[in-house]
Parts: structure tokens; sequence; C-alpha cells
């Protein structure tokens, strides 16, 4: 979106209103819909295009989506608000202005702002820059945003940076791919950190794939963050902070943590009677050994995270299944205890064994009132396929 279409929108509230309006009753003849009624073509379309965005939106900022102003890679790759508040008040605790480099739309800007810090957000795109200025002023934040480069802009005892990880486009809105290289990143990460080198507090968001080599440095705090069992990002937090990785989840709008070194290895056994999920957070943050020593489990294979246990404990860091059979990993074989079962439908899930589930759903045919969960893995070197289903939530008061 440019800055003049964007401007035209400020000006226009009720164009607003109206796009949101017909795309609800219209769909896909909204555009249409608009025009006839006077409207300029490009500025209906830009009109509906918001209207479509914030809609999408509201899954990451709740209310807050029908005010603000989004591109589509802009709303892709900005931080879910839960996530950027709680940032924002770790950030609080060092009582310093904080100046975000790589702002985008706005999103972490808007959280320090209403964390109560002064802060100034810098971006490249004159676009992208303009949007989280009207972002700010619409939800009546007192930010100052302007266009800039982050590896050359001044710096001062607070600094968080949020690199573009798409290619060709990423900001200004046009078309783009994602990019899982941090050298590509814009800017790369490796001059992003030494840029921020020696800054008193800094964190870094990052794409939740990134490998340990980039997250494992002397002084620095490797977090991956999930929400609802969706890992969404990880953030690389410098300066004053003790070596260690962290998993941080969000369940039902309570965060809970877990720390460790990420490099422990957990016991390996056999198949116990409750089978144990990791959220992809603790798995990426290198932590299963950690979760292990909680819930009182161990693996069946040393590189594949499943937990197996005795008990069933309540805990917001995993899922429990509740193991009924274990079989050899044939389908031939597998078939025949289904039927015998009458399982018609099956949710089928598989570390370590290289099977693709929607293959060995085809062979399987399955037929059946019957519901069930088949686990296929690895314990030492054999295959085996586990008959489960999810366990009984535990109440929240015995969560540890």
């Amino acid at each position: 979106m440019d800055t003049s279409l964007l401007a035209a929108l400020q000006a226009a509230p009720q164009l607003q209103r109206r796009a949101a309006e017909v795309l609800e009753t219209e769909g896909d003849r909204a555009a249409p819909a608009l025009r006839k009624e006077g409207t300029d073509p490009e500025l209906a379309a830009a009109a509906l295009t918001l209207a479509v965005l914030r809609r999408q939106a509201r899954a990451k900022f709740g209310e807050r989506a029908e005010r603000m102003y989004f591109t589509r890679e802009g709303l892709e790759q900005a931080t879910r608000w839960p996530v950027a508040a709680r940032r924002a008040a770790r950030f609080a605790q060092c009582e310093a202005a904080v100046t975000d480099l790589c702002c985008g739309i706005g999103t972490d800007v808007l959280a320090f702002a209403e964390a109560g810090l002064a802060v100034e957000a810098v971006e490249t795109s004159p676009e992208t820059a303009a949007i989280a200025k009207a972002n700010a002023e619409v939800l009546g934040l007192d930010v100052r945003v302007r266009v800039g480069d982050a590896l050359e802009v001044g710096l001062g005892e607070a600094v968080f940076a949020d690199p573009a990880r798409r290619l060709g486009g990423a900001r200004a809105g046009g078309a783009s791919r994602r990019s899982f290289d941090p050298a590509a990143y814009s800017p790369p990460l490796d001059l992003l950190l030494q840029r921020m080198r020696g800054v008193r507090h800094a964190a870094v968001k990052l794409g939740p794939g990134i490998g340990h080599e980039w997250m494992d440095r002397e002084g620095a705090e490797a977090e991956w963050v999930s929400v609802d069992r969706d890992v969404v990002e990880a953030c690389l937090w410098l300066g004053g902070t003790a070596a260690c990785h962290r998993a941080s989840v969000c369940r039902d709008g309570v965060w809970h943590e877990m720390t460790g070194t990420g490099r422990a290895r957990a016991e390996t056994g056999e198949v116990a009677e409750y089978l144990y999920e990791p959220d992809g957070a603790v798995i990426r943050a290198g932590l299963v050994a950690e979760l292990a020593e909680q819930l009182g489990a161990h693996t069946g294979h040393e590189d594949i995270a499943y937990l197996y246990g005795g008990d069933l404990r309540a805990t917001p860091f995993a899922r429990a299944w509740k193991v009924e059979e274990v079989w050899p990993l044939h389908p031939k074989k597998l078939r025949g205890l289904l039927a015998e079962r009458k399982v018609g439908r099956l949710t089928i899930k598989q570390r370590g064994t290289g099977i693709v589930p929607a293959e060995l759903r085809r062979q399987l045919k399955l037929k059946g009132p019957n519901e069930a969960t088949l686990v296929a893995t690895r314990l030492g070197e054999r295959h085996v396929a586990i008959l489960c289903s999810e366990a009984p939530a535990l109440s929240r008061s015995s969560l540890g």
C-alpha cells in the first residue's frame, strides 16, 4: 500500500467501515459493489484489501485489528499481541527508552508504548514506516517513527530488532518468499548482531526454525515461543542475561516457562502407560530432557521427542496420550488389527520412521465407527505403531 492510498484511507473512515460491510454481505462481488457506489476503483481495492487483512488479523491482535492498517507480508511477520506485550513487559524492567529496528507495521512498537516505554521506531521502507505511524496514531500512542538503516542509526541502552525474513518486497508489500537463511535476512543477521554488540538490553526476533548455531552465544538467552501449540518465533536476548535456552509456552492466555542448557539428553526405555508429545517450543529449545525429568518419563529413542511415563501428570509443555496397544509397523498387519477394532477415523502421527501418513492411511483402508490415534515411531532400532487415545485433561490447579 503506497502512502497516498494510506492517506486516503485514513481520511475516509466511513469507507473503511463500508468496505467491511460490503465484504461481509457481497463476498466476491464486493469490489463491483463499491465501485457502483462511486468509489474510485484503486481506493475501493485498497479498502477491501484492508478489510480482508483486518479480518485475518483478529487472531493476532483481537479487537485492535479493527482499527489497524496492514500489508499482507507485514501481517504475516507481525508479532502476536500477547507475545509482543510480554516482551514489552520484560523491556520495561530496564527502564530505558527503546530503539525498535526494522519495526515493520509496528506491532512491537505499539506494545512498548502501551507498556509506558519511550520508543523510537526505525524502518527502511517509507511505505511501511507510514503504516507503523498510522497504527500508533489510531491507537492513540505517542511514537516516533522514522525511515532509516538499522545498521547505521544511533542506538540507545535498549534495542529490539525484527529483521525481515522475506526476499523481495517484504516491507513494501510486494511479492516475496520466505527466507530461512539468516545471512539473507534484511539486514543480514550476522551484521545486525555485530551492530548490537555492547548494547545493555537487546533482543532480536527470529524465525522459530533458526538453527542453534545462531542462537548459542556467550551471555545470550535463546528463547522459543509457542501460543496454543503453535511455535510462533524465536528470540535471542543479548546483554546482561544468563546463557540458557528457554521455552515460553502460552496456554489459554497463561504463560509458562522452562529453562535449561539445551544440551541434556533424556534416558531411553520402553513404551509406558502414557505417551507425551512435547510442545514444539520445548523441542526446538532442546529441553526434552528437562521435560522428561519433570514428568518422570524417558524417550524411546535418543533422537525422537516422544516421552513415555507410567503416571499421568499435568503439564502445559506437552499433550498426553493413553497407550492402548504397541504393534510392529507393518501396514498389512495394521490394516487387520484396525479392522478388528472397527477404526474408521485415524489420526496418524510419525517421528523417525519416514512414513507419509497420507500414504499409510490409504494402505489401511479404514472402515468403522470408531476413532483412534496411531503414533508411528522408533524404539531403539525397532519401528513400531502405538495405538493410543488422548488422555483426559487434568485440572489447571495441578499444572506445575
